[in-house]
């Protein structure tokens, strides 16, 4: 099985999934999630794909979350325009995501990565 990863590289939470996913053999693609975010359409896919709501996508303990005030306007704009403001800076995605293309995970939880990507 192969994966793309959607990365950070000095988040804690993403080396954990990244080793996590080479310990179990899980070959993989990183992406640079701030040097080159997913697509408004790309995201709009793996949203699409995955049985996350579209909040869970936007990094909420992020100081750029908190800067630009997105709590409110999460709650309120439609999907269409989420997928423009998280496209818009990959520090307001949630990270790491993973997907084969057809499964997505946002984050780490060692459970949830035994549950989609262990082979």
């Amino acid at each position: 099985m192969a994966v793309d990863i959607y990365s950070y590289p000095s988040c804690s939470t993403c080396k954990k999934a990244e080793k996590w996913l080479e310990e179990q053999g899980v070959s993989f693609t990183r992406h640079h999630i701030v040097e080159s975010p997913p697509s408004a359409d790309e995201l709009k896919k793996l949203h699409q794909i995955s049985d996350y709501p579209i909040q869970k996508f936007f990094n909420t303990s992020g100081k750029k979350y908190r800067e630009l005030g997105l709590k409110d306007k999460v709650k309120e704009a439609e999907n269409e325009e989420l997928y423009d403001i998280l496209a818009s800076d990959g520090m307001l995605i949630k990270r790491p995501i993973v997907t084969d293309g057809n499964l997505v995970t946002l984050g780490f939880k060692e459970a949830l990565f035994e549950e989609t990507w262990k082979q």
